[in-house]
């Protein structure tokens, strides 16, 4: 497979499916080969949505964010739910390409997701933490808001 194929190197980024992909999301070239450009039903601004729809009523790449938030939806608030769900999402919170499809509650939710931004990307230290000293504070945290068991 070349490269100029290779789709999977998108996957930094989380982005809608169904509708036309953004410039915007990282190495926007590799959609070329996605046969879903090609497809009416799914190369519009819209494609399967309507305007405003809400990011509930739009399905996301798969990816981590969409994992962890699928797991973790029956126990955190939803202001840490559009954290988890929308932190790669960087065609919208940096350059709002999919406006079009948030509506006011999302518009007011992201928020939470520009607020951890730079906790994600840019909180690297080059010193490894002491994971020692910092599982306790970490343990307590979950145990505040998970139950000792989750379901899968």
């Amino acid at each position: 497979m070349s490269l100029r194929r290779a789709q999977w190197a998108v996957v930094g980024d989380t982005f809608p499916v169904g509708c036309k992909p953004s410039d915007k999301i990282v190495y926007p070239e590799f959609f070329e080969a996605n046969p879903d450009t090609k497809d009416e039903r799914y190369n519009t601004k819209y494609g399967v949505y309507e305007p405003n729809c809400g990011l509930r009523n739009v399905h996301m790449s798969w990816g981590h964010d969409e994992y962890l938030y699928h797991m973790m939806k029956d126990y955190l608030p939803e202001s840490a739910l559009y954290m988890m769900r929308y932190h790669s999402f960087y065609a919208q919170h940096r350059e709002e390409a999919y406006d079009h499809l948030m509506d006011d509650h999302d518009r007011e939710m992201f928020k939470y997701v520009r607020l951890f931004n730079p906790y994600d990307l840019y909180s690297k230290a080059p010193v490894p933490p002491n994971v020692k000293e910092l599982k306790p504070y970490y343990q307590d945290l979950i145990a505040k808001y998970l139950p000792a068991t989750i379901k899968f």
